[in-house]
């Protein structure tokens, strides 16, 4: 049940169109599509007080009736390459009433119940010490910018495993005050907690190659009980 004092909302964004992957939300993936699978998982998930699918899409709004979840349809520019991401996630921000925001993306379809209940349990005990709670994917890799390295010295260079420890964003979870993030148009606070996903779990589909792995793999463990496992 959801605590009175901890009002928390999922919200998923999905665009009509994307630019590397036609279609990949609504294409055929496994048995369904990826955005009905991930409203499936995320009703299992304990503590969310809603679901919300914030989209231009007729075909997301179609399915977020057929599932009976909520829906926000934003303008074309929200959707579009013009609008920079800070402005997007001032956007959201604005338009989901709740305290708390949980953002996710149906393109991380790995994640498990246990994953996100886990993640949101952390934050409910910390989120007085910490003010956004963030998954990561750990990089050990060579690493240059402008030409130059950034995480390791060329005349002495390390094996990989020994590389320091640098972390991406992998935007699959990301839990934050609803009014923190249109403050600072950021999924990230200022005092954040990166919580490190393994690289399955984190794994995101961006292009065809991806969306083929993902899809075939998603056939191997949808009879084995991996979401609640």
């Amino acid at each position: 049940m959801q605590s009175k004092d901890f009002f928390l909302s999922a919200v998923i964004t999905v665009r009509e169109g994307s630019q590397r992957v036609k279609n990949k939300n609504f294409k055929k993936f496994y048995k369904k599509n990826l955005l009905e699978y991930k409203i499936g998982v995320l009703k299992k998930v304990k503590n969310l007080k809603k679901i919300i699918i914030n989209t231009d899409s007729d075909k997301a709004i179609n399915i977020a009736k057929k599932l009976k979840v909520d829906y926000h349809r934003r303008s074309k520019f929200f959707a579009s390459s013009s609008c920079k991401n800070s402005d997007f996630w001032k956007h959201i921000a604005k338009n989901t009433k709740s305290e708390y925001i949980m953002f996710t993306h149906c393109t991380n379809p790995f994640i498990k119940i246990k994953t996100y209940e886990k993640l949101i349990n952390i934050f409910k005990k910390k989120k007085n010490k910490y003010d956004s709670f963030n998954t990561v994917t750990d990089v050990k890799e060579f690493l240059y910018i402008n030409n130059k390295p950034i995480n390791f010295n060329p005349s002495k260079a390390p094996n990989s495993q020994n590389l320091p420890d640098v972390f991406k964003l992998n935007f699959a979870i990301n839990i934050l005050k609803t009014d923190l993030m249109f403050k600072k148009k950021s999924l990230v606070g200022s005092k954040p907690f990166f919580y490190k996903l393994d690289q399955f779990e984190g794994f995101d589909i961006n292009t065809p190659v991806d969306f083929d792995f993902a899809n075939k793999n998603f056939e191997k463990i949808s009879n084995k009980n991996y979401f609640n496992g």
